[in-house]
Parts: structure tokens; C-alpha cells; sequence
């Protein structure tokens, strides 16, 4: 089996790797990505499944790494922090590489950090109150020594936002 690695924001995070998978393994993932704090109970009976050997498939899922976490979602809209924007930034050179990663790291403005190719060395995604605010983080970020160029983008509206990405039932699950 392929590795895949799927990353999100909230709810339960789920990794796929050698670990084989069957239809019950699938709805198990899914009731959790629903509810992070489902109980077995709730999930046996929806599954048809009694509650001991959904807790023992769960530590499977656990101990082989498919299930990573399980976390809160917290609504950033509802702390005034309606403004998203992506950041690409491009350094001078890779000796800044750690330098920048830990500067970033330290600024709590900013949700993901991506290490990419192409034009840009990152993709920051920056979730904030305001566009002062917005100004402030960008100012921060082009004083980190070795930024040689930033482009940002401001997010108008969201069209879709899955925090967890299941397996594919046709590749991954037996």
C-alpha cells in the first residue's frame, strides 16, 4: 500500500500508512471524524459493532498511527479573527531556512507553515483580526532576516474546508 499522510485543522487526524484497513476500520474513522468524542457505545450501535471491539480496533488505529490526535476546533470568527490570508514568502537563501521556521513558529497569527516549490520557499496562513493587524504580521514577517519577497493573498470567502480527510474507500480500505 502507498503511503498518504493527510493533515487538518481540527477534529481527529488521520494518517495512512501500512496499516490494512476494512469496511468497520472506515466507519469507525468516520463516526469520529463527525464527533472526536464519540463514545464506543455510540459507535457500536451505529455500526453495528459492540462497544469492546470498537475500543479495540480504535487502539489499532491509534497504535499504528492512522488516528494521530484528537483535538478541538475553535471557531476563530467568534474570537474576532475574521480575516485569513496565504503569505508566500521567498528567502535569500536556504541558510535562512531555520532561522525563518522558528521565528514563524513563535508568531501565533500564523496557522500553517509550508515548506514548498516552485516561485516561493513558504506558504503561511495567517488568521487575524483585521487588516492592521494584517499589516503588523506582514511587517513582522519581511523584518525575518534572509525574506527576500512576500505576496499575499486575502481570503474573500471560503467555499470548502474539510478539517479531515478520510481514506479513499476504493485504494485504501480491504
Amino acid at each position: 500500500m502507498e503511503v498518504f499522510t493527510f493533515i487538518e485543522w481540527g477534529c481527529i487526524i488521520i494518517r495512512m500508512g501500512v496499516l490494512n484497513m476494512d469496511e468497520i476500520d472506515y466507519q469507525i474513522l468516520c463516526c469520529l471524524k463527525e464527533n472526536s468524542r464519540e463514545n464506543a457505545t455510540n459507535i457500536g450501535t451505529k455500526i453495528n459493532l459492540s462497544t469492546s471491539a470498537v475500543i479495540e480496533r480504535i487502539k489499532k488505529l491509534e497504535n499504528s498511527g492512522v488516528i494521530q490526535q484528537y483535538t478541538t476546533l475553535i471557531n476563530q470568527n467568534a474570537l474576532g479573527r475574521d480575516l485569513t490570508a496565504f503569505i508566500s514568502v521567498r528567502l535569500e537563501h536556504p541558510k535562512h531556512y531555520e532561522n525563518f521556521v522558528r521565528r514563524i513558529n513563535e508568531n501565533t497569527s500564523v496557522a500553517e507553515c509550508y515548506y514548498i516549490a516552485g516561485d516561493f520557499d513558504f506558504i503561511l496562513k495567517v488568521v487575524t483580526g483585521s487588516g492592521k493587524t494584517l499589516e503588523g504580521i506582514l511587517n513582522g514577517v519581511k523584518s525575518i532576516s534572509g525574506v527576500s519577497l512576500t505576496r499575499t493573498s486575502v481570503v474573500l470567502s471560503t467555499n470548502k474546508r474539510d478539517v479531515c480527510l478520510l481514506p479513499d474507500k476504493e485504494k485504501d480500505i480491504s
